[in-house]
């Protein structure tokens, strides 16, 4: 049976408390922007911010439930989440709510994922792109039986579950490189300094000709942004990432990136980072980023871990500057100190190092290859060209 999205579901609008007011802030209620999950996870566990009750009485921002959806709607258009426990949200997204007796949450979560594409194409706004309630009234789908729906969900939530298994597992050895690390600096017995620009050469990116939008299409020239760092270690071409067209490449071609250049964000969401890895070989990457490149005396493992350690975190902060915009200037990440280990502490290390890094990046495209799957064939499972009506769960 057809529906309108709008009618299988209760969309849910969100709010920010006033900023100005500082105990609204810093509670132990989670508070999603987009730029908590602008990746390609089903769930969202993490958020940057967190109000207090006072906060979520005093505002718009509503309580999304478990398996409730988020999906933004204003700038980034479209990326989507499910809610695995109570969470508020801001005013930039709608969470949906799965009208009980008619579509199942994961369904429904499946359901919008498959027709962001037809959502983003009718976006309003004349500066920001912006999905309305309206946009929801304009888009018809077919329903199958909930029984049908629940086959279609246990075999997407399979692959979805792999996913998040690797994730924590990628944490997991994060945890334990950054533990051994760590470890490792504070029982050295001689430790010397060297300001970052002596280790590397640190280049900037290339903002976008005036006038040149970013395209979906896969070409062989993607560009990097800042969101494209969160929540990674390497830094890895998938499904999120846009592109530029062959004219606009011709004249930002001199800043692209390389497999083992470390990036770091450097307007914005400042002290991001990440590795290179081969698939982004030649990519393009934002003004908003710098890449330290040509590496000597440290690995691209070893300088992503000491900027992610509380040393490297207050020295990006002490680089930090701007009263309006904050920005991280090149000459100050030359100046940033990098604690260096003798040869014979740093060579063991960082062949431990290496071989977690490398079951991280195993990892990583085992993931994308299984995302891959997912989204070929959720297409097929929601059109109905793979009949799933004959099969019990």
């Amino acid at each position: 049976m057809k529906y309108k999205l709008s009618e299988i579901m209760d969309i849910i609008g969100g709010g920010t408390p006033k900023t100005s007011k500082p105990e609204y802030w810093n509670g132990d209620i989670p508070w999603l922007s987009v730029k908590d999950f602008n990746n390609d996870y089903r769930y969202v566990y993490e958020t940057e911010k967190t109000i207090t009750q006072a906060g979520l009485d005093n505002s718009s921002t509503k309580m999304l439930k478990r398996n409730d959806s988020i999906i933004s709607a204003r700038g980034t258009v479209g990326e989507m989440a499910m809610i695995p426990f109570p969470m508020a949200f801001n005013q930039s997204c709608y969470g949906l709510r799965a009208k009980e007796g008619l579509v199942d949450t994961e369904y429904l979560y499946y359901l919008i994922k498959h027709n962001v594409v037809v959502l983003k194409k009718n976006t309003h706004g004349s500066v920001f792109d912006t999905i309305t309630r309206d946009t929801f009234d304009g888009i018809e789908v077919e329903l199958p039986s909930l029984p049908e729906q629940k086959v279609v969900d246990s075999i997407l939530r399979d692959l979805d579950d792999k996913i998040e298994v690797n994730n924590e597992i990628n944490k997991n050895l994060l945890q334990q490189a950054m533990a051994t690390f760590e470890n490792t600096l504070q029982h050295s017995g001689s430790i010397s300094y060297a300001n970052l620009g002596t280790l590397g050469d640190i280049k900037g990116g290339k903002r976008l000709p005036k006038g040149t939008n970013l395209i979906t299409e896969p070409n062989s020239h993607p560009y990097i942004r800042v969101r494209d760092l969160n929540n990674v270690v390497f830094a890895s071409l998938s499904a999120d990432y846009e592109y530029v067209d062959d004219e606009t490449q011709k004249s930002i071609s001199r800043y692209i990136t390389s497999s083992g250049d470390v990036l770091i964000s450097i307007v914005g969401t400042i002290g991001l980072t990440a590795i290179v890895d081969k698939s982004l070989d030649n990519a393009n990457l934002t003004e908003n980023c710098v890449k330290v490149t040509n590496l000597n005396g440290i690995s691209p493992e070893y300088l992503l871990l000491y900027l992610r350690s509380p040393a490297g975190i207050e020295a990006i902060q002490k680089g930090t500057v701007g009263a309006v915009q904050l920005k991280l200037p090149i000459k100050n990440i030359q100046a940033i100190p990098v604690p260096l280990l003798p040869k014979l502490e740093v060579e063991p290390l960082e062949q431990l190092l290496l071989a977690i890094f490398r079951q991280i990046a195993a990892n990583v495209k085992e993931s994308k290859c299984l995302a891959e799957t997912r989204d070929t064939l959720l297409p097929k499972l929601m059109s109905g060209e793979i009949d799933v009506s004959d099969i019990d769960l």
